[in-house]
């Protein structure tokens, strides 16, 4: 764990999955085999993937969620102690499984998309009593960050506490579901891609060149600050990011000095490195050329927590302000 008693502390309230990855060059039509180029296995999931990338850019990060009392949920123990992360308050299932993702990576010529299928396993099965005692620690955190691969009331306590405590909170609706108007009221940021973006709004944000249309995302964003939520930051893939409620849109272009490999755990790396980055004092425009850069770093490598790139990378990475 970071030693460093001035770096920020930051609370990741969230997923541990088993991630299984199988990269191919086109997805089987129903009832259709196909051959796979490669098969992986590797520590994952959202809260771990935010937690492990928050701890090697160089936050204090305690880690709150729920593993099985299997192989595979010590094996996500151990990565996130190596990295860094304090998981002395993970609970354990004794009867659930460990979460576990498959993750369909194709890629045909330079064009690489993902499939993501998780199967949350004990990380549904995560209580309020076991987190009961967030109630009274959450203030002596600088930052909360949230996820949706936990029950959902789960998120609303942890938000809750953490407003009335005065700790910002980021909110990653992944994946997309419904959000109360409490929710987000108590949240400091939402940080949804483009798909979510379009779920919680109902806007299509894809104009007729393939693209995201700026006058489609902004009024995606505007929908969901004017149900509370006091920023909305949108991740467009290739097409960067737009950050929205503080004054004029704030846009960031992509990082797009490497060659894409693996977007797996692309979204969770920027907005831990945005996230790290607000905490360590730099504003908003510079804090998204920071998570710019850091996700660039991570979809250039295979995997989710193996691609995560650490300070001293992302800091040497063409383009930083």
């Amino acid at each position: 764990m970071n030693d460093n008693a001035n770096a920020p502390r930051i609370l990741v309230a969230g997923s541990l999955n088993m991630d299984m990855t199988v990269s191919l060059r086109q997805l089987p039509a129903a009832g259709q085999t196909v051959f796979g180029r490669q098969f992986s296995m590797a520590p994952g999931g959202k809260g771990a993937n935010q937690a492990v990338q928050l701890a090697r850019l160089g936050s204090r990060v305690t880690l709150m969620g729920k593993v099985g009392r299997d192989g595979n949920g010590r094996a996500l123990q151990e990565v996130c102690v190596r990295n860094g992360v304090d998981v002395g308050d993970l609970a354990v299932d004794p009867d659930a499984a460990t979460g576990t993702a498959v993750i369909l990576v194709e890629q045909d010529g330079a064009a690489v998309q993902n499939r993501i299928i998780v199967t949350p396993g004990a990380n549904m099965t995560l209580s309020l009593s076991d987190i009961a005692f967030l109630e009274k620690d959450i203030g002596s955190y600088d930052m909360v960050l949230l996820q949706l691969e936990i029950p959902m009331e789960i998120n609303e306590q942890i938000a809750a506490w953490a407003s009335a405590a005065g700790v910002p909170v980021m909110l990653n609706p992944a994946p997309a579901a419904p959000l109360s108007d409490a929710l987000l009221r108590h949240i400091t940021c939402l940080s949804p891609n483009e798909p979510e973006a379009e779920a919680l709004t109902g806007c299509t944000l894809t104009g007729p060149d393939g693209r995201p249309d700026d006058l489609q995302v902004e009024k995606a964003a505007r929908q969901l600050l004017d149900r509370g939520a006091p920023s909305v930051l949108i991740t467009l893939g290739e097409s960067g990011a737009v950050l929205f409620g503080h004054g004029a849109p704030i846009r960031t272009p992509c990082a797009a000095h490497v060659p894409a490999v693996d977007p797996t755990a692309a979204g969770d790396s920027f907005i831990a490195a945005f996230c790290h980055a607000r905490c360590i004092g730099y504003g908003p425009e510079a804090a998204m050329d920071y998570a710019s850069r850091a996700a660039a770093i991570t979809v250039s490598r295979k995997g989710a927590i193996p691609a995560l790139p650490w300070a001293g990378e992302v800091d040497a990475f063409p383009g930083g302000r």
